[in-house]
C-alpha cells in the first residue's frame, strides 16, 4: 500500500516525503523501558526478601496469645461467682453435716444442741466450702495479674484479661469476707432456745 501524498494543485509548497504510519521505536527507548522494568522487578523482589527476613525476625519475638492467662482469669471470676451464689458442692456437704449431727443427737438432747446440729453445723460447713472457692478464685486471679512480672518486661496482658482478673480478685475477696462473717457467726447470731 502506498502511503505517499500528492501535493494539492493550489498549495504553495507541499511536503513530498512519504509518511510511515507505523510508529518507529528507537533502540534507546526500548532499552530504557526494559531497564526500568527490571529495576522495578528487582526492587519488588528485594522488598519481598526483606519482608520475609523481617517476618522471620519477628517470629522469635512474637507476643504470646495469652490463652492460658485468659482461661485462668475466667475460671477465677467463675469460682468467685459460684462462691457467692452457692454451689451444689456446698449444698451436699451441708446436708451431710446436718445428717451426721442429727445421728449424734440423742432424744434427751436439749433444744440448743438440736439447733446447733440442724442449723449451725450445716451453716458453718456451707461457709467453709464457699470460703475455699473464694480463696481459690483470689489466688488464681492474683496469679494471673502477677504472671507478667515474672516473664519478659515487654509482656503485658490484654485489657479484658486484666479486667476479668480484677473482677475475680474483688469477688474472691468479698467471698472470703463473707466466709469469715458466716463461719464465726458475726453476720447472723445463732438462735438460742428459751430456757
Amino acid at each position: 500500500m502506498d502511503t505517499t501524498k500528492t501535493p494539492a494543485p493550489n498549495a504553495a509548497e507541499a511536503d513530498t516525503t512519504p509518511v510511515d504510519l507505523k510508529k518507529t521505536e528507537t533502540p534507546q527507548d526500548t532499552a530504557a523501558e526494559t531497564k526500568a522494568e527490571t529495576s522495578d522487578l528487582d526492587a519488588a523482589t528485594d522488598a519481598d526478601f526483606d519482608a520475609d527476613a523481617f517476618a522471620e525476625d519477628l517470629g522469635g519475638e512474637e507476643q504470646p496469645s495469652h490463652v492460658g492467662s485468659a482461661a485462668f482469669a475466667i475460671v477465677s471470676a467463675g469460682l468467685a461467682v459460684v462462691a457467692l451464689s452457692g454451689s451444689w458442692v456446698a449444698g451436699i456437704v451441708s446436708e451431710r453435716a446436718s445428717i451426721a449431727a442429727r445421728l449424734e443427737l440423742s432424744q434427751a438432747s436439749d433444744a440448743n444442741a438440736q439447733i446447733a446440729a440442724q442449723f449451725v453445723d450445716p451453716w458453718h460447713t456451707t461457709a467453709m466450702v464457699n470460703g475455699v472457692f473464694s480463696a481459690l478464685a483470689l489466688i488464681i486471679a492474683t496469679f494471673v495479674l502477677a504472671l507478667p512480672a515474672f516473664s519478659t518486661p515487654e509482656r503485658t496482658l490484654p485489657t479484658w484479661v486484666r479486667s476479668v482478673s480484677w473482677a475475680g480478685i474483688g469477688l474472691g475477696a468479698l467471698g472470703v469476707l463473707l466466709f469469715v462473717l458466716m463461719y464465726f457467726d458475726l453476720l447472723l447470731a445463732i438462735p438460742k432456745a428459751a430456757s
